[in-house]
């Protein structure tokens, strides 16, 4: 499994590349932003492990590159842990976000973890549909009556399929991250975080959302 490492210390970054090739994993290594995305370009990696503080290009921009035209699982790892950080990393396309200092047995688990979820179970290719709003898991798409369709990422969509198969009733924050990181993937910011995300795609007013609707000290639902 092809794993591009990114960071500019370059003692930390021979750690997490030890880390990852005892684990199995195949390393390359980039040094800072620039030559991440070149390597990234070039190599194709099937994940991306990639920090924050870089010389040349922000690993925030790097981040929302690589997501601009593809869905390549990107864990930021960086010293980098206020909320903000943390949200502006799932903003910009994050699949997780690990604070430093790490465990690397942990880093190793959240790997794996990120590229199961990115194979995935297929999804059905039926539409699944609540009122006006419709999911087509088989694009990656959602749409509403009169309204153009909208590109959803990988999280979304399963957001989206999770609340849709399950409309109408209140899904605990627990039972969606699990659904959607799998157990020990996620957490409530990120969560919140992605339907924040979700309700900007699929709302008419995302401050006041038809849809998604939280449900006070559960989680959420979809209305139906």
């Amino acid at each position: 499994m092809k794993t591009l490492v990114v960071d500019d210390d370059l003692a930390l970054a021979d750690v997490v590349s030890f880390t990852m090739r005892r684990a199995g994993f195949d390393v390359i290594v980039a040094h800072d932003g620039q030559a991440a995305l070149e390597r990234w370009q070039a190599e194709s990696p099937e994940l991306v492990i990639l920090d924050l503080n870089l010389p040349k290009l922000d690993g925030l921009k790097v981040c929302q590159q690589i997501r601009a035209s593809s869905q390549t699982p990107i864990i930021i790892l960086t010293v980098r842990g206020q909320e903000d950080d943390i949200i502006r990393g799932l903003q910009f396309g994050a699949d997780d976000y690990v604070v430093k200092p790490f465990s690397p047995r942990q880093l190793v688990a959240r790997a794996e973890a990120v590229l199961r979820r990115a194979k995935g179970a297929p999804h059905p290719s039926a539409p699944l549909q609540a009122g006006d709003l419709t999911l087509d898991p088989a694009k990656g798409t959602a749409a509403r009556i009169g309204a153009p369709e909208v590109r959803l990422t990988r999280l979304e969509c399963r957001l989206l399929e999770v609340l849709l198969i399950n409309r109408g009733q209140a899904l605990s924050w627990d039972s969606l991250i699990d659904w959607v990181w799998g157990p020990q993937g996620g957490d409530r910011i990120m969560l919140k975080q992605l339907v924040y995300r979700l309700r900007r795609k699929i709302e008419h007013d995302p401050s006041r959302p038809e849809f998604v609707v939280t449900v006070p000290g559960l989680g959420y639902l979809l209305e139906t």
